[in-house]
């Protein structure tokens, strides 16, 4: 999973980016200290693979990964060359999810490119520059397909209509994500405004009411989720010991670092779920798109697998931190032999049994 960090210049994009990944990527209280894309590779934190990292004492724990990629902050008319921020758009192109970085703090030691800090109007220019940047991508599409059109080929004509429709759409200041395709229609066409996305509101220690209230209030209405996160706090969570870290937060009532939060709201845009599987080498996690069969999720560990898929003995993590040893899940009848129709859930340990080719 990757996920791409965009948002106004000085939102505290590129802070939140290095207490996410520790990459130490350029950060400072004046605009533009992004100068090019960051990119940052980050082991999703799991309970349940410390859990059963704990009870089966392998050598190895193998963790499931994610991207995050920070661009440079974008200002009112970036799409007309504006600031630095459209230059790396196309980086965010290849990601799975968008997190849309929304400042809601105020500090006079960090400038605000517009002055004044306005969790909405700056949403929206954010959202006017991404919707700018696929029109005029769309547009080049457009005449790119024009000659094919001419020549009377099938799927020009298809392209055409769905990227007129698009065109249509962006024009009107609205998402090419409402034109009501799958993501498999316009995949080809890699829409900034077709990505799944939510908000992260980048608050102060205490956070603001009334600007997070607004920013609660927007995003509900446009049906996006948002995740409150303070770069800030997060800078000194990633610092501190396991232990230390869940007592600060419990604390501050709150259950999951931002890390967990962000990435917990990609898994639920983009429906993936975890399953595990255990050996004497090692324990691992592994992601899933949700509703995938048990031969897919075979295919994950190896395509050998896959291919030859005969059946997959699984039980759940709850079950087996419950009863501690596979004897028992035995005699309960908790541990089940599923065959290829078998859709795998959140939280399945697998052992898939397959005929080598």
């Amino acid at each position: 999973m990757e996920i791409g960090i965009v948002g106004l210049a000085n939102s505290g994009k590129s802070t939140l980016f290095n207490a996410l990944t520790r990459a130490g990527a350029a950060s400072s209280s004046y605009p533009f200290s992004t100068k090019d894309a960051n990119v940052g590779t980050v082991q999703v934190p799991d309970r349940r693979l410390d859990a059963l990292f704990e009870l089966f004492k392998p050598p190895k724990k193998v963790p499931s990964y994610i991207k995050f990629v920070d661009v440079a902050g974008l200002v009112q008319g970036a799409s007309r060359g504006e600031g630095l921020g459209n230059k790396f758009l196309g980086t965010i192109r290849e990601v799975d999810v968008i997190a849309h970085v929304v400042r809601c703090f105020r500090d006079p030691n960090v400038v605000h490119v517009l002055n004044s800090v306005d969790p909405l109007r700056d949403a929206e220019i954010v959202e006017t520059e991404l919707m700018l940047a696929d029109l005029e991508a769309v547009e080049k599409m457009l005449d790119k397909n024009s000659g094919d059109l001419k020549s009377g080929k099938k799927e020009a004509k298809e392209r055409q209509e769905k990227l007129e429709k698009l065109k249509a759409l962006l024009a009107e200041g609205r998402f090419a994500g409402e034109a009501g395709y799958t993501a498999e229609e316009t995949r080809d066409f890699n829409l900034l405004t077709t990505k799944p996305v939510f908000y992260a509101a980048n608050t102060d220690e205490k956070p603001d009411p009334i600007m997070l209230g607004k920013l609660r209030d927007f995003a509900k209405a446009r049906g996006i989720k948002l995740v409150e996160i303070s770069a800030k706090i997060e800078s000194e969570l990633i610092e501190l010991p396991e232990e230390e870290k869940r007592a600060f937060l419990k604390d501050m009532g709150e259950e999951y670092t931002g890390l967990e939060k962000m990435i917990l709201a990609g898994k639920e845009l983009l429906k993936i779920i975890n399953f595990f599987t255990v050996g004497e080498d090692e324990v691992r996690a592994w992601t899933l798109r949700q509703g995938l069969k048990a031969p897919q999720a075979a295919g994950r560990v190896h395509t050998d697998m896959e291919k030859g898929f005969i059946r997959t003995e699984v039980y759940s993590v709850e079950d087996i931190e419950k009863y501690r040893d596979e004897k028992t899940l035995k005699e309960k009848g908790l541990i089940r032999s599923e065959g290829r129709e078998y859709v795998i859930k959140d939280g399945d340990i697998c052992f898939f049994k397959f005929s080598p080719h």
